[in-house]
């Protein structure tokens, strides 16, 4: 379940910290946070999708490295992020 192209460049620059940014923890963050609510929504109705699956938890573990990484890097902007999300701590 690919992000349509502009939805992808509404999130790059809602979450972008300068123009031209698209590369940042944030930035991918929230593409994967969008990625993972999509792959979610496919598995609520196709059950038997282990492929999916799989990649679901790949792309969950590697968010979950980003934001460990932000974490400790700059606390300040991980506690806003997950608030902009709404992600659990």
């Amino acid at each position: 379940m690919a992000i349509a192209q502009d939805r992808k460049n509404e999130i790059i620059k809602e979450y972008a910290r300068s123009e031209g940014d698209n590369g940042s923890v944030e930035v991918q963050v929230a593409l994967l946070t969008e990625h993972i609510r999509g792959l979610t929504e496919h598995l609520k109705v196709h059950k038997k999708d282990f492929g999916t699956r799989r990649g679901l938890l790949s792309m969950v573990g590697q968010r979950s490295s980003l934001l460990s990484y932000l974490r400790k890097k700059s606390p300040e902007r991980y506690t806003e992020l997950i608030g902009r999300l709404g992600l659990r701590k």
